[in-house]
């Protein structure tokens, strides 16, 4: 063996290499195995190929500034580290079919509670992504060279030129195949396409800090602009409508349905209706059969956050989470000065999503979470308490509750990945498609179904019925992408991108007891029903940061924007991601010029409301209304 060779190796030049090649391999076997990234020409497949290397040589390379004596344990922390930031994302693309932000680290708590849902993502394949770092410790404690790559200073700096070259020919592709790609922030799976996973996560965290700067520099000025493109928008809308203090001092129920599609409404399943009392209930109550979620990254906390504020989440993240000190105009808040007692009912942790802060923030007086019910193997599953316990033993909070009160219920039993653990929880067959999250999908919506309908009996028997309204709406999607296949089977027919849109329909059902319901086709979301709850109740909020209008207003405009930046309204759907345009009524693809104004008019209003939320613009709201009034 000659010298040089014997160098080369004593240096540790192969062990690095072969680290190099072995994180490259398996980071483009994740790419293109378990994430949808779409891959439209070769151009887009090279860059595919070389995107990990840059990102690779950087961070490992890093190991070189250690000390001798601790480099090796510097790469392979290095190396574990980027070997776990792929597999948080791959097994967080299974379920929410999106990428992992640096804001969504910071609910790792979260996944604390995860439980079953955590296992039901992990393969036994997922091995794969780990038998390369085993053979490269092994190899490290066996070795008697115990490489200690002693490169010289010449050939690091190679190596970081060759990240430089290789990053900036990755970047001038991806720009060719995306302009302005840096700037479409909400397109994750572009991004990860084309800068690759690390690169992803790099810019990531630099959005991260100049979105947390964001504050800082915040002045009341960018506030008056906000408040003059909400002012013009609700006032195009009317106000004070017909259904004003239609349900002025009766309290206020508000029922989450976790996961809640509106597909299943009116749908049966082996013969049998998956929702026969949300079905019964419709027909005596406002259906609005045309209501989407505009929820992104935080998911049931998003929805939450979005029906009491009428703002709208984060691109990234959740705002529970991120930004639970700002100053908020929430309802709960508002109609506390109005003699009402708001309150929260959630049979989880209270700290899940950050809510035992978020809900002081926003005004509640209580939240009764986990610690206040009695919770055992037997009453619960998945995430925790099932739905009909959790009705069952919330009944005796409501009865000592003063009057009026506005009193939100969480479901969680149709939570992923939609299991039960007795026959009595299984009302329905499951669906047969061979996904095992859809087919269990239908069965526990049933079962919600079955707990609202013995929720509402129990509010009739406890006297509580007559002088209540009930809002009972979806929270967010429950079957994501990962599950057209099974769900065109479902449904019958190809699931295209104007399809995925129309999916994003949530139930809404408003129930006030001795008036007549019907069905309401106006296109609105989950950002309209702050307006639509207070105009109800007959409080007029005047100069408020509001993005949605009231759903019962005959003047309000037939739309609702998507947190991806999509756009339905009457006539069109813009689907933001496939960017492209289709006819509502048919699903025909259009000329996209049509959609157009709508793109724009989405990308300003997320922007305004991004800008409220990370500039925490509502502590100037004080002052901006006395400039007004004088």
């Amino acid at each position: 063996m000659n010298k040089n060779y014997k160098e080369w190796l004593n240096k540790g030049w192969l062990f690095f290499t072969v680290a190099v090649l072995f994180l490259w391999a398996k980071t483009y076997y994740g790419l293109k195995t378990a994430f949808t990234l779409d891959i439209e020409n070769s151009i887009q497949q090279f860059i595919l190929i070389i995107t990990p290397i840059s990102s690779i040589l950087f961070f490992l390379g890093l190991a070189f500034f250690f000390s001798p004596k601790r480099r090796n344990k510097a790469f392979m922390t290095i190396y574990f580290l980027l070997s776990f930031v792929l597999y948080a994302n791959v097994v967080y693309f299974r379920f929410f079919n999106d990428f992992i932000t640096l804001p969504v680290l910071m609910q790792y708590k979260n996944f604390l509670d995860l439980g079953g849902s955590a296992k039901s993502l992990m393969h036994p394949m997922d091995l794969l992504y780990w038998v390369d770092f085993a053979i490269l410790l092994i190899w490290l404690l066996r070795s008697k060279a115990k490489p200690a790559l002693a490169f010289r200073k010449r050939t690091i700096g190679m190596i970081y030129a060759a990240v430089i070259g290789i990053a900036a020919v990755n970047l001038n592709l991806a720009e060719q195949e995306r302009p302005e790609l840096l700037v479409r922030t909400f397109d994750r799976a572009k991004l990860v396409k084309l800068l690759g996973i690390y690169n992803y996560h790099i810019y990531d965290s630099v959005m991260t800090a100049k979105t947390s700067s964001s504050r800082v520099f915040a002045d009341s000025n960018e506030l008056t602009e906000v408040l003059n493109y909400v002012n013009s928008k609700q006032g195009q809308a009317g106000v004070n409508g017909e259904y004003f203090g239609k349900a002025e001092g009766k309290n206020v129920v508000l029922v989450s349905l976790e996961s809640t599609q509106n597909f299943v409404i009116n749908r049966k399943m082996n013969g049998q209706e998956i929702t026969p009392f949300l079905n019964d209930l419709i027909d005596d109550s406002f259906y609005f059969s045309n209501f989407y979620h505009n929820t992104g990254q935080g998911k049931t906390s998003d929805s939450e956050f979005i029906i009491d504020n009428s703002l709208y989440g984060l691109s990234r993240g959740a705002v529970f989470t991120t930004n639970a000190n700002n100053e908020y105009n929430a309802t709960p808040e508002i109609i506390k000065e109005h003699g009402y007692t708001p309150v929260s009912l959630h049979g989880n942790h209270d700290s899940f999503w950050n809510r035992n802060t978020m809900y002081k923030t926003l005004g509640y007086d209580h939240f009764y979470s986990k610690e206040e019910y009695h919770v055992t193997d037997e009453n619960s599953v998945n995430y925790g308490l099932k739905d009909i316990p959790f009705f069952e033993q919330s009944m005796p909070m409501i009865k000592g509750l003063d009057k009026p009160y506005y009193a939100k219920f969480i479901t969680m039993t149709n939570h992923y990945p939609y299991v039960t653990n007795n026959e009595n929880m299984e009302m329905i067959e499951p669906a047969e498609t061979g996904d095992g999250s859809v087919d269990r999908y239908f069965q526990t919506v049933r079962y919600m179904d079955e707990s609202v309908k013995k929720f509402f009996e129990m509010m009739k028997e406890q006297g509580e019925y007559e002088d209540t309204i009930f809002i009972l709406y979806g929270d967010h999607y429950g079957i994501s992408e990962n599950h057209n296949r099974a769900m065109s089977e479902i449904l019958g027919k190809e699931i295209r991108p104007f399809e995925h849109v129309q999916l994003q329909k949530v139930p809404l059902i408003i129930h006030i007891p001795g008036m007549e319901g019907k069905e309401m086709t106006t296109v609105g979301g989950q950002i309209d029903l702050k307006p639509t709850i207070l105009n109800l109740l007959g409080i007029d909020e005047n100069n408020d940061v509001q993005f949605g209008t009231d759903l019962f207003s005959e003047d309000r405009e037939d739309k609702t924007i998507l947190r991806d930046g999509s756009v339905v309204t009457d006539k069109y759907v813009y689907a933001a991601e496939a960017e492209l345009c289709y006819d509502k009524e048919t699903g025909e693809e259009i000329d996209g010029e049509a959609c157009a104004p709508l793109k724009q008019e989405a990308q300003t209003e997320l922007n305004y409301s991004d800008k409220v939320v990370n500039g925490d613009l509502l502590r100037f709201l004080e002052s901006e209304t006395e400039k007004t009034e004088e």
